[in-house]
């Protein structure tokens, strides 16, 4: 992925779910992936996220620098309100 931002975008998108549903390897090894490509193509380091006033802000450390961005909670909760209305097109194969 070449830009940070779009990096952060699917790392914390497919995080939320992750977090949403424990049981699911797939979105856990997702998320796993996603912060290994910010760590090893962005130089993150520290990553970490919390919700505010309908946003989602990520701080993290870029190259020993604070970075701090943020995203619309409707945009990153697509993905996560999708699979609660639709659990039968998402279904876990553990």
């Amino acid at each position: 992925m070449r830009s940070l931002q779009d990096a952060l975008y699917n790392w914390l998108t497919i995080k939320v779910v992750a977090l949403d549903r424990p049981d699911d390897q797939s979105a856990l090894e997702t998320a796993a992936l996603f912060e290994n490509v910010l760590q090893e193509d962005h130089g993150i380091e520290q990553l970490t996220f919390h919700t505010e006033d309908e946003m989602y802000w990520i701080s993290c450390l870029q190259h020993g620098e604070e970075y701090r961005t943020r995203f619309p909670q409707e945009l990153i909760d697509v993905m996560k309100d999708q699979m609660r209305r639709e659990p039968e097109r998402f279904r876990n194969y553990r």
